[in-house]
C-alpha cells in the first residue's frame, strides 16, 4: 500500500476518540519521513490505535487467569488446564464467525478448529516452538469494544511461556523481538492483573515493566488494575465470611502495589466462570436443591471439607457432587445452599445469578468500565505515543529522533491534548518520580483517574454551582504552588493540574449555558 493509499485508508477509520485520531495523524504524517522499517511500525502503531482496546490478564502461573478470561468473556473457550495452549499467548476479539488462527512466528496462519465444547483445542497439532502466538475470533458482543489477551503466566519452570508473557507485557527489549509477536512495542495497552494471597517481587516488576511500555513511564495506576481472585480460599473473618477477609487482604496489595494499579479487587473466578459461561445448569440446581433438603448433619458433614462432600454417603451421587465441586468449589455450594434456605423456590436461573452476584465479578467489570473502557481514547493515544517514541529511538537515526520528538511536542501543545499530560503527571507523582505532599499526591491522583467533573473534583453529589466555583478554585491554587514553594518537577506537574482544573472549569461554565 503507497504512502498516500494508507493515509487515505487511515483518514476514514473511527478512532476512540480525539486524541487517538491526533495520534493517527501523526503517524501518517510522519511517515514519509522516517525509514522503511520505522514507518512501518507506525502501520502497525495505526492498526492498533484502529482496533478495540486491547487488555491482557497477566499474572504469575496457577493464579486462574484463564478461568477469569472465561468469565470476562463469558465462554468457557481459554483453555484452564496444563498444556500446549497454556504456554501461549491467545488474544479474544470480536468476529463475525468463530474461528482460530495459529500465528507462526515467521507470520504464516494456520486455521485449527474448536474442540468439541467450543473451546480451543488442547492439542493445536503444530510444533509449538515455531508458534508467536493464537488469535481467537469470537461473536460475543463484549469482544466489540475490548480485546482480551490470555498470557502464560510469570513464575513458570517453561523458559518460552516466560518468555511470550514478557514480550506482550514489554519486559522484553521490543529491538529484539519479531514483528509479529512485538506488536510495536507491547501487545497490550492495559493490563488486568491476576494475584492471589501474596504479591511477589516480579508481580511489581511485571507491572512496573507493562507501564513503562505503555506510558512512557516506570509505572503508574493509568492502565493498570489488579483482581485478588480465589478470594475464596481465605480464611473467614470474625464474621464467618471470607468478603471481609478478601476486602482486608485487597487493601493491603493495594498499599503493597500502590502506584502500579488503579484498584484491586477480590473475586472468585472459577464461580464467575461457571455462572457467566452457562456451566450452570437446570441439573446442577436440582442437585443443590437435593443437598439443600438433606437434614442437618449430613449437611454439615458435607460442606467440611473437599474430600467428604464428594466421599461421604448421601442420596445425591458421588459423581453429580464432583461436578458441583469442580465448577463452584465447596464456597459455592454453601452459598446455593443458602440461598436455596433463604427461597426454596429459586429457578435456576435465579441461583445462577446469584452466584454470580457471590462471585464478585460485577465490581471487576464495572471498574473494567470506569478505568478502561471509559478512558480507552486516553490510554490508547498515550500507548500509542509510548510505541512511536520507541520506535523512533530503536531506529538509532538521530535526525529521525529529533523529527519524531518535534512532533510529539507540538501535539501534546493542543489544548485537547492535555488529557495526555494530565495521566502523564498522575504517572509521576504516583510512582514517585515527583515527590508531592500526601495530600497533593491524592489530588494530583484524583484529577488524572476520572473523566467525570464531580469525581476529579472529590465533589460526588454536590450541585453544579459548588462544582464550578471549586474548579476555578482549585486552578488558581494549583497556579500559585507552581510559582511559589514548588520545586522544578513539582511546578511542571502543578501547571499541569492547573491547566486539567481551568479546563474542569470551562466545561462546567459551558454545560450551564
Amino acid at each position: 500500500m503507497s504512502t498516500a493509499t494508507e493515509q487515505q485508508h487511515w483518514a476514514g477509520q473511527h478512532w476512540a476518540g480525539p486524541l487517538s485520531a491526533a495520534v493517527a495523524r501523526l503517524c501518517t504524517g510522519l511517515q514519509p519521513q522516517v525509514s522503511e522499517r520505522t514507518a512501518a511500525g507506525f502501520g502497525e502503531v495505526l492498526r492498533r490505535l484502529a482496533a478495540p482496546l486491547q487488555v491482557a490478564v497477566a499474572g504469575r502461573i496457577k493464579s486462574g487467569k484463564s478461568t477469569l478470561v472465561n468469565a470476562l468473556i463469558g465462554r468457557r473457550v481459554a483453555p484452564t488446564d496444563v498444556g500446549e495452549c497454556t504456554r501461549l499467548v491467545t488474544r479474544f476479539q470480536y468476529g463475525t464467525v468463530d474461528r482460530v488462527e495459529v500465528v507462526f512466528r515467521d507470520g504464516r496462519k494456520q486455521a485449527v478448529p474448536f474442540d468439541a465444547d467450543g473451546g480451543i483445542p488442547a492439542d493445536l497439532g503444530v510444533d509449538v516452538a515455531t508458534v508467536s502466538h493464537l488469535e481467537a475470533y469470537l461473536t460475543n458482543a463484549v469482544l466489540r469494544d475490548l480485546t482480551v489477551i490470555d498470557t502464560p503466566g510469570l513464575g513458570s519452570l517453561d523458559s518460552d511461556s516466560v518468555a511470550r508473557t514478557e514480550e506482550l507485557l514489554g519486559t522484553e527489549d521490543a529491538a529484539d523481538l519479531d514483528p509479529v509477536s512485538r506488536n510495536a512495542v507491547a501487545g497490550a495497552e492495559a493490563v488486568l492483573y491476576v494475584v492471589t494471597q501474596g504479591v511477589r517481587a516480579d508481580d511489581q516488576d511485571a507491572l512496573a515493566s507493562f507501564t513503562a511500555a505503555t506510558a512512557s513511564r516506570e509505572a503508574g495506576p493509568v492502565n493498570a488494575i489488579a483482581v485478588l481472585n480465589k478470594a475464596d480460599t481465605l480464611d473467614p473473618d470474625e464474621a464467618g465470611e471470607v468478603w471481609g477477609t478478601a476486602a482486608r487482604l485487597a487493601a493491603t496489595q493495594a498499599r503493597l502495589l500502590g502506584s502500579r494499579v488503579a484498584d484491586v479487587l477480590p473475586v472468585i473466578g472459577l464461580l464467575a466462570e461457571t455462572a457467566e459461561t452457562g456451566a450452570f445448569t437446570t441439573a446442577d440446581a436440582e442437585a443443590l436443591r437435593s443437598l439443600a433438603a438433606l437434614d442437618e448433619v449430613t449437611r454439615e458433614t458435607l460442606l467440611l471439607s473437599a474430600d467428604l462432600f464428594t466421599s461421604w454417603e448421601c442420596d445425591v451421587p458421588e459423581g453429580v457432587r464432583a461436578g458441583l465441586l469442580e465448577r463452584m468449589d465447596l464456597f459455592g455450594v454453601e452459598r446455593a445452599l443458602a440461598a436455596l434456605d433463604a427461597d426454596p423456590g429459586l429457578t435456576a436461573g435465579a441461583l445462577r445469578r446469584a452466584l454470580l452476584d457471590s462471585s464478585g465479578l460485577a465490581a471487576v467489570l464495572g471498574r473494567l468500565d470506569a478505568v478502561f473502557r471509559a478512558r480507552a481514547d486516553g490510554i490508547k493515544a498515550a500507548a500509542a505515543l509510548a510505541s512511536v517514541t520507541a520506535l523512533a529511538h530503536a531506529s538509532g537515526d538521530p535526525g529521525e529522533r529529533q523529527r519524531v520528538h518535534d512532533a510529539i511536542e507540538v501535539l501534546l501543545a493542543r489544548p485537547e491534548a492535555h488529557q495526555l499530560r494530565v495521566l502523564e503527571a498522575l504517572t509521576l507523582v504516583a510512582a514517585g518520580t515527583v515527590d508531592m505532599p500526601a495530600d497533593l499526591a491524592e489530588e494530583v491522583v484524583r484529577v488524572g483517574s476520572s473523566t467525570d467533573a464531580a469525581e476529579q473534583l472529590g465533589l460526588v453529589g454536590h450541585g453544579h454551582q459548588e462544582l464550578t466555583d471549586y474548579a476555578l478554585e482549585r486552578a488558581g491554587w494549583w497556579r500559585s504552588f507552581s510559582s511559589f514553594g514548588a520545586t522544578p518537577a513539582q511546578a511542571r506537574v502543578a501547571h499541569v493540574v492547573h491547566r486539567a482544573y481551568f479546563l474542569i472549569w470551562q466545561q462546567l461554565r459551558g454545560e450551564r449555558r
